[in-house]
């Protein structure tokens, strides 16, 4: 074999790979820009875009072959399309997550009078109140802790092998049904997790609400935001201790719930 077959061979085969990787990267992209905390603005663009391509170049060799470059034909940018909707459906699913923690607090602060207390949140790009950001945060340290970074790299290895590169979706309606069943669960384990709180600072507050109606000289109304908010902060630490195995049962939902994406079921 001559020089320039060799070279053309090689040339060949780092089309190859390069294509493979820009393949890999569609899905594994969409799915880092729509997930929380590596998708959120406090990471700079480049730092995201490098994560996802060296993601891809650690998984595309294992991965099922890509389709053969034909051009942009219409096969083509279905593919591609087909490829960033899956990804970034699968990132939305574990967002909701930690939107329900962001929703807990929100809940909580309206009941310790903590709402007004109100600040640019980074991660989420608005503004939302302290207790929330608390909350997103947890979120996102019990996420790494329960080693959800490497559950996310199966996630994305078991779509690839149920859905590959190139293929149609098997259930399109089924896929569209999963983002609404999850919503529900995750609205629900939001009220779960701010319930017991909710609760507690509903019983304070008849407590003053009863006081303010028994003993007007004391100005209830001055003495009672002080106590809510002590109680609630109290409240909230008490609640800190506990916030594990409930969201453990939240991310499994998501991830299953992201599963099920590339599945079409």
């Amino acid at each position: 074999m001559d020089a320039a077959t060799q070279m053309a061979i090689d040339g060949q085969a780092a089309f190859g790979m390069i294509g493979a990787l820009l393949w890999t990267a569609l899905r594994v992209g969409a799915l880092l820009m729509a997930m929380p905390m590596i998708g959120t603005r406090a990471l700079p663009a480049r730092i995201r875009v490098m994560v996802a391509l060296a993601m891809s170049l650690a998984l595309a060799p294992i991965l099922p072959a890509p389709p053969i470059w034909t051009g942009f034909d219409a096969a083509t940018v279905l593919s591609i399309a087909r490829e960033l909707a899956v990804g970034a459906a699968m990132g939305f699913m574990l967002r909701l997550v930690f939107e329900a923690g962001a929703l807990a607090g929100e809940l909580i602060s309206q009941g310790t009078g903590l709402s007004f207390a109100q600040m640019s949140d980074p991660m989420r790009g608005v503004n939302s109140g302290i207790i929330s950001q608390w909350f997103y945060l947890a979120f996102g340290l019990l996420f790494f802790a329960a080693n959800g970074h490497l559950a996310l790299v199966a996630l994305l290895v078991r779509s690839y092998e149920a859905l590959p590169i190139g293929t149609a979706l098997p259930g399109l309606e089924a896929t569209l049904r999963v983002a609404p069943e999850f919503f529900a669960l995750v609205l629900r384990g939001a009220v779960s997790l701010a319930l017991p709180v909710m609760v507690a600072m509903l019983a304070v507050n008849l407590a003053f609400g009863v006081l303010s109606r028994a003993a007007p000289a004391l100005n209830p109304i001055q003495l009672g935001l002080p106590i809510s908010v002590l109680v609630g902060l109290l409240l909230i630490a008490v609640l800190a201790g506990e916030l594990g195995p409930p969201i453990q049962r939240l991310f499994d939902l998501a991830f299953d719930a992201a599963a099920r994406v590339p599945l079409g079921r």
